[in-house]
């Protein structure tokens, strides 16, 4: 008896054990079959152990990441903590040369009534600082303007500036690289207004050469020099937009020396060479003076009857010109010398006030060959004795003969005016030649002879706007010739 249950004791304990640990093989490889089969999502348990998995290799990276860090920390440590910003490099020793290099933004605009341009451009600044020589594996840091201030920087300023602006958007617009060999660069964007003396006697052919003149402030040429590092500012049209009236034309620089109280200082200049376009002062000034002038001879085609027509136009085509004058110098700086466009505008005010007093001259020598008819009451024959000699003397002086027009000339008058002129007695009443011209010029009425004759040249009145409808055209063709001849060729 005793040994049955020892039996079943025994046998139990054998297949209690089997029923427990069955179930748990089973959930062990059960989940590793879909890995391989099934597509979808994983189990919870996958999904738990695959973060911890991809969070190694992270781990593993930012460790490595952050093993630099601390060592450009240190080498910025090691060569800032004794480094002195306020001594420039190899003093005492040697100049600092400071290689210069220079990209344009933006060129222009060019103001004339204040003599200055706006240039916008990145200066670049390269020098030599044993100081801040490291070893290590990095190449060059870059840091950015907050650095600035702990490094020593060239003091270099531009002498011909006016306004300068230093861009702080959205942080400063400045730049340090330290090189591992002590090379240092300097950067920086800034949008200068300059002086620039435009000599505008030319004016509007001019060309001009506008001036970026810098040097340093404290240091002088024993101590600091500068140098080109490699001389090409190339300006495109995308970069110079903003001339507006004048034409990029190269750029040029000019080394020198300037001596000062302070010492002998280096001084590095850029000109930037521009020539004006001239169409637009084309078409504000010198047209209209071109076509107010021919206006103004529209008065020799209507008749000298016509005296408020004629002097209206001539009045007009004056004042015209007084106002395309003092238009043209609205913008303009106050010189003291006169441009090529004064001249030409002021040669046209010339024409325009020769031909109204070409009408005033007319008008007086044709009215001045008419004298004045005697009374009828004076025809009538008096008695001998009451005839006194000076009441003789008196008709004498008013009973003559009239012309009042060029008809009654034609008819009481020898066939040619220009012989009569020349007798003692058209001489003396008409007084036909001029007083200081009378051996060679002679000014009559109407004649059909030729102009020259007698050995003098006769100036017919009444044939004075035919002359002007030919001489003065003719006279401002030549000149306007002559006058583009020479400013294009200038």
């Amino acid at each position: 008896m005793l040994t049955k249950v020892l039996l079943i004791l025994l046998g139990m304990s054998i297949i209690l054990p089997s029923r427990i640990e069955g179930p748990h093989v089973e959930w062990e490889k059960g989940p590793s079959a879909p890995d391989d089969d099934v597509y979808g999502p994983k189990p919870q348990a996958s999904e738990k152990k695959l973060p911890s998995e991809e969070t190694k290799p992270a781990a593993i990276g930012t460790q490595g990441t952050l093993g630099k860090l601390p060592a450009a920390t240190q080498i910025l440590n090691s060569i800032l903590n004794n480094y002195d910003h306020k001594l420039r490099p190899g003093i005492g020793e040697k100049p600092t040369v400071v290689t210069v290099e220079l990209s344009v933004n933006t060129l222009g605009p060019i103001s004339i009534l204040d003599m200055e341009y706006t240039i916008d451009i990145t200066f670049y600044q390269t020098w030599y600082d044993e100081r801040l020589r490291y070893n290590g594996s990095f190449e060059s840091f870059v840091l950015s303007g907050n650095m600035v201030s702990q490094l020593w920087i060239p003091d270099t300023f531009f002498r011909n500036s006016k306004r300068t602006q230093e861009h702080m958007i959205t942080m400063p617009n400045q730049m340090v690289r330290i090189h591992k060999d002590g090379k240092v660069l300097y950067t920086i964007r800034m949008t200068i207004d300059a002086g620039c003396s435009l000599h505008m006697l030319k004016f509007p052919m001019d060309s001009h050469s506008c001036p970026l003149s810098f040097s340093s402030f404290s240091y002088p040429e024993n101590e600091m020099i500068y140098k080109w590092e490699n001389f090409e500012v190339e300006i495109h049209e995308n970069n110079s937009w903003k001339l507006f009236q004048f034409d990029f034309t190269g750029v040029s620089n000019e080394t020198e020396t300037i001596s000062t109280q302070a010492g002998d200082f280096m001084v590095m200049t850029l000109f930037f060479n521009v020539s004006r376009h001239f169409g637009f002062v084309t078409f504000q000034n010198y047209i209209p003076s071109f076509v107010t002038t021919m206006v103004s001879w529209v008065s020799f085609w209507i008749k000298k009857e016509s005296a408020p027509a004629r002097t209206s136009l001539g009045v007009t085509s004056v004042l015209t010109m007084t106002t395309l004058g003092t238009f043209s110098r609205r913008n303009f700086p106050r010189v003291s010398y006169i441009t090529t466009l004064d001249f030409y505008i002021a040669m046209c005010f010339f024409f325009c006030f020769c031909a109204l007093m070409e009408f005033a001259v007319l008008n007086f020598l044709t009215y001045s060959w008419r004298i004045p008819r005697a009374s009828p009451r004076l025809r009538h024959p008096r008695p001998r004795a009451l005839t006194r000699p000076h009441a003789r003397q008196h008709q004498e002086a008013f009973v003559c003969e009239i012309d009042d027009s060029e008809e009654s000339d034609e008819e009481e008058a020898p066939s040619c005016p220009a012989w009569q002129s020349l007798s003692p007695r058209s001489t003396r009443r008409h007084g036909g030649c001029c007083r200081w011209f009378k051996k060679y010029l002679c000014v009559v009425r109407s004649c059909k002879g030729s102009i020259w004759q007698q050995g003098r040249l006769f100036i017919h009145i009444y044939r004075l706007d035919n002359y002007s409808r030919v001489v003065f055209p003719v006279s401002f063709f030549f000149f306007n010739v002559l006058y583009w001849l020479v400013c294009l060729n200038l």
